[in-house]
């Protein structure tokens, strides 16, 4: 068996394609679902967020698992235009200790383009959770996750890599300052959506030393009322329209697959408005404005592609800490390596053991008749301990050589010897 990932990554992919892609997570089931029925694939997990879409897989034989999950994205091209060849082209692969190490460096910030970003860690921990949910994570992928996430919060903690600017919802409440001479105070913000990048933005927003008036609108009002919670207004998206045309400032950041914001209704929101520019800054994929609006005459629109070009801007001091970041990396993917090689070899080492345990407690219990209670009790202590001595070098070597041909050498010898 081998763990793979495929996917696409905003760096290689253009943003129409990647908003094709991306799998929405009222989509995830659905999605899962099809990877399991692959006879080929054992578990899956999907992770998908604005800047990419990747399935991690265990794979019972390689290319047949690749071929299945090239299958799974090519039957989300259905009606789009893009070849298959075009996707293919951009998708990329990695196995096994690459693919984990891909995962580490992903959960630590350092594939995103915005270094170091906080959101990551979250959408890897979630994209774990959901799979569990759907019962496609396994003893794999489950111990490869939860690594992952510890690398992530590792790399945090030991370097400069999380400093300053740490998220894309930093990053587009930025772009905004930007736009609008670097000063929302009074100015109006619309929030739209109330998910994990909407809260983003709106902390960001809180963080600002002159607060904007805010607006959050969802298709839930409920979750909009609890993301303001007593800092603004909530509405639902009925009244998107018209909180549009009130707006300075409109953030977008839904997880929907649909168009919210088209060049229609923007001219109505700018019909009803002063004469003043209207920011539209749109941080979702599938997108969540139409891209023509920013043809308009005084709209100013901003798409994940701007939020990354203004990102590189803050990433000079958080680069000089990528070498720490690999280190600690690097160091993580060992002692990964180390717990794999220990999991594999468990069974043998558990069968071992029992048998050990069954042999000596049956010697202990032929001469119970002739020992006393004190004699007994020392005799279970000294066979014990003398059983952990001998079988404590063979199981360490056995761990150490799992997943090696010296380590199956030393199985095979192992049940061959001790008839396991």
């Amino acid at each position: 068996m081998s763990v793979v990932v495929v996917g696409l990554h905003e760096r290689d992919t253009p943003l129409e394609l990647l908003d094709r892609l991306a799998i929405a997570d009222e989509e995830l089931p659905k999605a899962l679902a099809a990877l399991g029925d692959s006879p080929h694939l054992a578990e899956a997990v999907i992770v998908s967020t604005c800047l990419r879409t990747e399935v991690y897989a265990v794979v019972e034989r390689f290319h047949d698992g690749l071929a299945d999950i090239h299958a799974f994205f090519a039957a989300r091209l259905s009606g789009t235009g893009t070849s298959l060849a075009e996707l293919e082209e951009r998708l990329t692969v990695a196995y096994d200790d690459a693919a984990a190490r891909h995962l580490f460096a992903v959960a630590a910030g350092v594939d995103s383009a915005v270094l170091g970003e906080g959101e990551i860690l979250r959408q890897v921990r979630h994209a774990a959770a959901r799979a569990r949910e759907e019962r496609s994570l396994g003893p794999v992928l489950d111990p490869l996750f939860r690594h992952a996430l510890e690398a992530g919060k590792r790399a945090r903690h030991e370097t400069g890599i999380a400093r300053g600017i740490t998220s894309l919802a930093h990053v587009a409440v930025a772009a905004a300052q930007e736009q609008l001479g670097d000063d929302l105070s009074g100015r109006r913000v619309l929030v739209v959506g109330a998910g994990e990048m909407a809260q983003g933005i709106v902390a960001a927003l809180g963080e600002l030393a002159g607060a904007p008036e805010l607006v959050v609108a969802n298709r839930r009002p409920a979750r909009a009322e609890a993301l303001v919670a007593g800092r603004g207004r909530a509405v639902g998206l009925g009244a998107l329209a018209e909180e549009v045309g009130a707006a300075d400032v409109v953030i977008s950041a839904t997880a929907g697959d649909e168009v919210l914001l088209s060049v229609t209704d923007v001219n109505v929101a700018l019909a009803n408005r002063p004469e003043r520019p209207l920011v539209l800054i749109d941080t979702a994929v599938p997108r969540d404005i139409d891209p023509r609006v920013g043809e308009l005459a005084g709209v100013r629109l901003r798409d994940i592609d701007d939020l990354r070009l203004l990102a590189e801007a803050a990433m000079t001091t958080r680069r000089s800490e990528l070498g720490k970041v690999d280190e600690i990396l690097d160091e993580e993917l060992e002692r990964h390596r180390a717990d794999a090689r220990g999991r594999a070899a468990a069974p043998l080492v558990t069968a071992l053991r029992e048998q050990a345990e069954r042999l000596r407690a049956a010697e202990v219990e032929r001469l119970a008749g002739a020992l006393g209670e004190e004699e007994r009790a020392l005799v279970e202590r000294l066979t014990r301990s003398l059983v952990a001595k001998l079988l404590h070098e063979p199981t360490a070597q056995l761990k150490a050589a799992a997943g090696s041909a010296r380590g199956e050498r030393l199985a095979e010898a192992l049940r061959s010897l001790f008839d396991l």
